[in-house]
């Protein structure tokens, strides 16, 4: 099977899940990235390797058309990691479909997995989906690869959770069994929408217990949570704490040694470990 693919390395895995499977990529679609939060260096480089034209703007309809008159209709359009609509396949390529790091119809929209820790999930999924025209992940699901989630999930282990999902999915049931799932895919039904998350969403909270507070920065990682200790605002990617009765203002930094910060919580404290005053997308910007 011939493929053309539209992502970063967020799902880079499906690439090469799709690879070992025994498809043929035929071009690459993707986007510049800031290399701190988003990369495609992996996917770029598997383009190089393969020797495949590379698209940096976005994947119009023309483009597909022209697939089809190049490789002929029976090719299929891959999209994962990717933040445009992709419209205009019907009638020209075979398959068109979208890997979702959620358990659709559960968590639409462009990164749900902070959500998924913060609202607690006890299981998790990536899905392979028929590419709908009309709105993002609502396609027909063609397969799933549900997981477990423990009660300490970061961001970070839950991403590397879904890249290996996703990459399960290419190389079995999507790499091997496309056509037979293609022929009776499951419709989603009603679903959720989680929308892109806000400063507000990051925010911390220390009128709330430690472990909520810990919570919201294991969700973030390193994308960062915001705190406000004093007059000032800080982004953190890491800390820790522990329940202890006190008289402190929730919020009131009570210890300090050399970059560690305690604050006071309701119920005890959050020792924040690593952190910077300025976010992590701007550090790389000062002095310029």
């Amino acid at each position: 099977m011939k493929f053309a693919f539209a992502g970063i390395d967020f799902l880079g895995g499906v690439f090469d899940g799709l690879v070992e499977a025994g498809w043929t990529p035929v071009q690459l679609f993707t986007r510049p990235c800031d290399g701190i939060y988003d990369f495609n260096e992996v996917v770029v480089a598997q383009a190089r390797r393969h020797r495949i034209p590379i698209q940096l703007s976005r994947l119009l309809p023309g483009d597909i058309e022209r697939l089809a008159k190049e490789h002929g209709r029976d090719i299929a359009l891959v999209v994962a990691g990717y933040p445009w609509l992709v419209k205009g396949w019907h009638g020209r390529v075979r398959y068109a479909l979208n890997f979702h790091p959620s358990p659709l119809p559960t968590g639409r929209g462009p990164y749900p997995l902070f959500k998924a820790i913060l609202d607690r999930y006890e299981s998790w999924g990536v899905t392979a989906h028929v590419l709908a025209e009309q709105g993002f992940d609502t396609g027909d699901i063609l397969a799933q690869d549900i997981f477990a989630l423990s009660d300490a999930e970061t961001h970070e282990t839950l991403l590397a959770k879904c890249q290996m999902a996703a990459r399960r999915l290419a190389l079995g049931p999507i790499g091997t069994g496309l056509a037979e799932r293609w022929r009776r895919p499951e419709p989603q039904g009603d679903g959720s929408y989680w929308p892109r998350v806000t400063d507000a969403d990051r925010t911390l909270d220390f009128r709330q217990d430690v472990a909520e507070v810990l919570c919201r920065v294991r969700a973030f990682g390193s994308i960062e949570t915001i705190a406000r200790p004093g007059e000032g605002r800080i982004f953190v990617a890491a800390a820790e704490g522990w329940r202890e009765a006190h008289r402190h203002a929730p919020g009131a930094v009570v210890h300090r040694h050399r970059r560690h910060l305690v604050i006071a919580a309701r119920d005890g404290y959050v020792q924040i470990t690593r952190w910077s005053p300025v976010p992590l997308a701007e550090a790389g910007q000062i002095g310029r």
